[in-house]
């Protein structure tokens, strides 16, 4: 199966044989004949499956391929939950689209509108959002999604986990009636499947990885250890100069934070990222993590979604999460593109019965790593 198979039309095949693009994902397989058809879909496949290309590269297409209702007006939607992942979407569309006369633009907060709103003014024709910023510039009188074509619900679950769906709710009932819709999640609970249903019609399911699955290519461990022996069993693992770089999860904002001074007093070049930081300031710190700048990244759950990293060799749970689903999402930054990851777990005492939920989900029990 190659992306000709797909039916794709030539400038976007040039694009993505310059980004050495040349054998769909299973979830580019499925969904994008789908999505060129025209009809609704529901996609659910485990974080990084290509679930972006999934999408962006059939609704490119497709605009490209027809005209526009109404000169100037939005004609595609995707909502994100966080800044990270617009950019990362953004870049991705800008990637798969050089060759095609679409505009785009990617709008979130924590930054100043000014630059969005003038975008905005010129005329978009893709428009990349987290739910806040974009219900703030409707509600200002600075976007019309009346002419709308394709609306775009990407991670719909982490949308529930952070409080979005009721934002997601209010943007919707702006939507024309006539649209394509698409759906993309990494996980399905209940809530989430209501939301689909009151969303879509007669969709196609396209699933392709049990949502409970890590990556095979990626390694996994858990170590025992006291709440209180966390940062010295964080030294130790990174004292090996083999870990190139390690992307560390932590529950919350202060302890990222902590961590990172930790870490410097030990001469490890580290940054966190997480709700608390500036835009620019978590652009630096993932910009430098990419480059090989900085060998750790601290993160909180919030702010890994956009996270994509190619080639990342080392995940560290430092916490480990509240919700089970969570696991699957954090280790799968790991192992991706057929590459080989580790992750390992750090559990205290406290931690114990997430970590039997966890086990319960993934279907097997973590080796247990010792000093």
């Amino acid at each position: 199966m190659t992306f000709e198979n797909l039916n794709i039309t030539a400038p976007i095949l040039k694009a993505l044989k310059q980004q050495n693009y040349s054998t769909p994902t299973p979830i580019q397989q499925q969904a994008i004949p789908v999505i060129l058809s025209g009809q609704d879909l529901i996609g659910c496949a485990q974080t990084g499956t290509g679930k972006t290309a999934a999408f962006a590269i059939p609704v490119l297409q497709q605009l490209a391929g027809r005209p526009a209702k109404k000169a100037n007006s939005i004609r595609s939607l995707i909502i994100t939950p966080t800044r990270e992942l617009a950019i990362q979407i953004s870049d991705n569309i800008a990637c798969y689209g050089k060759h095609l006369s679409l505009r785009h633009i990617a709008i979130y907060g924590g930054v100043s509108q000014f630059h969005q709103v003038k975008a905005l003014k010129n005329g978009v024709d893709i428009l990349i959002a987290t739910p806040g910023r974009l219900l703030d510039l409707m509600q200002q009188g600075y976007i019309d999604l009346g002419s709308l074509e394709i609306f775009v619900l990407d991670e719909a679950d982490r949308m529930l986990d952070m409080g979005f769906v009721h934002d997601v709710k209010r943007i919707i009932t702006k939507l024309p009636a006539k649209r394509q819709t698409l759906f993309f999640s990494a996980t399905m609970p209940d809530p989430i499947q209501k939301l689909a249903d009151s969303l879509l019609q007669n969709p196609q399911y396209v699933s392709v990885a049990p949502v409970s699955s890590a990556a095979k290519t990626v390694t996994q461990s858990v170590y025992f250890v006291d709440k209180r022996d966390k940062e010295k069993l964080l030294s130790f693992i990174l004292s090996d100069k083999g870990i190139s770089r390690s992307l560390v999860f932590t529950r919350t904002k202060h302890g990222a934070d902590q961590l990172v001074k930790l870490l410097a007093k030990q001469g490890i070049f580290a940054a966190a990222i997480h709700g608390n930081k500036s835009q620019n300031a978590r652009q630096r710190a993932l910009h430098g993590f990419k480059v090989n700048q900085l060998r750790v990244l601290v993160a909180t759950d919030i702010a890994a979604r956009g996270i994509d990293i190619d080639e990342l060799p080392h995940v560290i749970n430092y916490d480990l999460p509240e919700v089970p689903e969570t696991y699957v999402h954090r280790i799968g930054r790991t192992g991706r593109g057929g590459n080989t990851g580790t992750a390992v777990s750090f559990c205290g005492s406290d931690e114990k019965s997430g970590l039997r939920s966890i086990e319960k989900l993934i279907g097997f029990r973590l080796p247990v790593s010792t000093v």
